[in-house]
């Protein structure tokens, strides 16, 4: 496989930083303590979007209007993609069409409405969305914006190259999988910089389609039931994500929905930020692998890849039991 160069990639980065700062990642006190090591949380929460795919809409929307010139945009989203190309349309003056599946996040349909999004809805998940928007743009005229893409990917790379330049000797990164861009971009960088790194990609066991597809190669499609990590679900992998995913991530854990929830109020407590499902999602994995003795030598990281959780799902998060520094002391 052809990886893209470093060269390559911080052209990429160049385009992203005319529209935001690089983010930040801290090694918290108290998840040291907990894992016996050095953990560092790369925090996309806290992006002008409050997720990590902002990077990618912004690169791929620019190179895309430098080849084709304006064009309408129409994507299928379940929110932070649909964010994404909503905000770098508006920075390239070209209209956006995104549709959400029935019952999507209404603070996700809100903001990308405020960007200038003409919101859709369509179908009864991102599969059913993603095929609804399709026709949209073979009808009413568009360019339909993939989930996937090289140019996403190479966006999206720019905080894998944030992180593994600011911890040179890390030895291990936790990252989300929804449809694949993320871990993606993190196998882009370790590549460029030539960096030892173990990627460790996570997803939902309740979207289990890429962790079947990662261990067999084959892409079917397959029914998600995730109440909580709406950014993990994928109902069918992309062709293209699942090869760079197989050549570059080692293993895949799946974390169900009540482990992302006490991974969201464990970094609540020790990082005072607010992750979405898919944002907690890794560190739900680094919690699973060390209550099974996988962990080895750090420091590692875990990706916060988002913070756009819904008010009411946090209180149904937070009403329950309290995470006292007792239960933490206790995970």
């Amino acid at each position: 496989m052809q990886w893209p160069t470093l060269e390559e990639l911080d052209a990429a980065a160049s385009i992203v930083y005319e529209y935001m700062q690089p983010t930040p990642q801290y090694a918290w006190a108290q998840l040291e303590q907990l894992f016996g090591m050095p953990v560092w949380v790369k925090h996309e929460n806290v992006s002008p979007l409050g997720a990590f795919k902002m990077r990618g809409g912004l690169v791929y929307v620019r190179r895309l209007v430098a080849q084709q010139g304006p064009v309408k945009l129409v994507s299928a989203t379940r929110g932070n993609h649909g964010q994404s190309i909503a905000f770098a349309g508006r920075a390239n003056r070209v209209p956006v069409t995104i549709v959400v599946p029935k019952g999507n996040s209404m603070a996700k349909n809100t903001a990308m409405q405020a960007l200038g999004a003409d919101l859709r809805i369509g179908g009864d998940d991102f599969q059913a969305a993603r095929e609804f928007a399709a026709n949209l743009a073979r009808e009413e005229g568009g360019v339909m914006v993939p989930s996937f893409h090289p140019d996403l990917v190479m966006g999206v790379a720019s905080y894998a190259l944030e992180l593994l330049r600011a911890v040179p000797d890390l030895k291990r990164i936790y990252v989300p999988i929804g449809m694949g861009s993320g871990a993606a971009g993190v196998v882009y960088a370790k590549h460029a910089l030539q960096h030892p790194v173990e990627i460790i990609g996570v997803t939902s066991a309740h979207a289990p389609a890429y962790a079947r597809a990662f261990e067999t190669g084959d892409c079917t499609p397959m029914a998600v039931s995730t109440w909580l990590a709406d950014g993990l679900a994928c109902r069918s992998p992309d062709p293209q994500a699942v090869e760079v995913i197989r050549a570059g991530v080692s293993r895949i854990v799946e974390v169900s929905d009540d482990e992302v929830v006490k991974a969201i109020r464990l970094l609540a407590d020790t990082t005072h930020h607010m992750a979405e499902g898919a944002g907690a999602a890794a560190m739900a994995a680094a919690l699973q692998d060390k209550d099974a003795g996988r962990l080895c030598e750090g420091p590692m990281a875990v990706v916060m890849s988002g913070g756009n959780i819904d008010t009411p799902v946090l209180k149904d998060i937070f009403s329950q039991t309290p995470c006292t520094h007792e239960a933490l002391a206790a995970l």
